[in-house]
């Protein structure tokens, strides 16, 4: 089977055979979607931002939808039937961003959502860090949520039916137990300073400047997603992975 454009009816069908439950795919849009038959993997990074751009998706090339004169149609989303390893970082930035969904394991170096998506993962996902900061996002994962470094800020909060592994950057006011998250920090007691680049910290010395939206945390926002669009790592020890090319302007 080619990847394609399927029905949503025929998206739930794939649902059905891989048994997902009906209660993680009820927030999705009933359109139609992109679906990958088995494992996929992409050698570079991915901008879940680039449809509404450029109308390009990574799994069909040229010649995608008629009503775009030839160019890769702009799509409600993608469906991975297996396993999906992205070699590089997914990043959503922006608003009316396509929706993830493998129905296997998520493997990636990177993944921000700051925009609008839905990601729903029925395996595991792993990655060096792990980004939310947008309650416009939905997220479920249906096993473990892996990352050296995972922030959650700005009232967002995934669902995750197994645990999340590893450091997690919350707002104080917010109780991870009483949202029935399971928190496995394999290092409770190595400080920030020793689990991510110095680049991202706030310096005593010289302040946080403009890049104010962490300065709670120490951390440099800003300056962390734009190393993460330049593949560089965040997390200390992590992997220089392939750029990001810059968005144009929307048409």
């Amino acid at each position: 089977m080619e990847t394609i454009y399927r029905t949503w009816a025929e998206t739930v069908t794939a649902f059905e055979r891989r048994g997902l439950p009906q209660e993680t795919y009820s927030s999705l849009d009933e359109d139609e979607y992109i679906l990958h038959p088995g494992h996929a993997v992409l050698a570079g990074s991915l901008w879940l931002d680039d449809h509404q751009y450029r109308h390009r998706n990574p799994w069909i090339k040229a010649g995608g939808r008629p009503e775009y004169d030839g160019i890769d149609g702009a799509v409600t989303g993608y469906v991975i039937d297996g396993d999906l390893h992205v070699e590089g970082n997914i990043l959503n930035l922006d608003y009316g961003s396509p929706s993830l969904i493998v129905l296997g394991d998520l493997k990636v170096a990177n993944l921000v959502l700051a925009g609008t998506s839905r990601l729903l993962v029925q395996g595991n996902i792993e990655a060096e860090t792990f980004v939310g900061t947008s309650t416009d996002q939905h997220v479920g994962v249906l096993g473990d949520l892996r990352a050296a470094l995972a922030i959650m800020w700005d009232e967002f909060l995934p669902e995750v039916g197994g645990r999340l592994r590893g450091r997690v950057v919350v707002p104080d006011h917010l109780d991870l137990d009483g949202h029935g998250l399971v928190v496995e920090d394999p290092a409770p007691h190595a400080g920030l300073s020793d689990l991510v680049v110095p680049e991202i910290l706030i310096a005593d010395s010289d302040g946080p400047g403009d890049d104010l939206f962490l300065v709670e945390t120490g951390l440099r926002y800003e300056h962390m997603i734009d190393r993460m669009v330049r593949g560089l790592p965040v997390v200390r020890g992590g992997r220089t992975v392939a750029p990001l090319e810059e968005l144009p302007p929307k048409q």
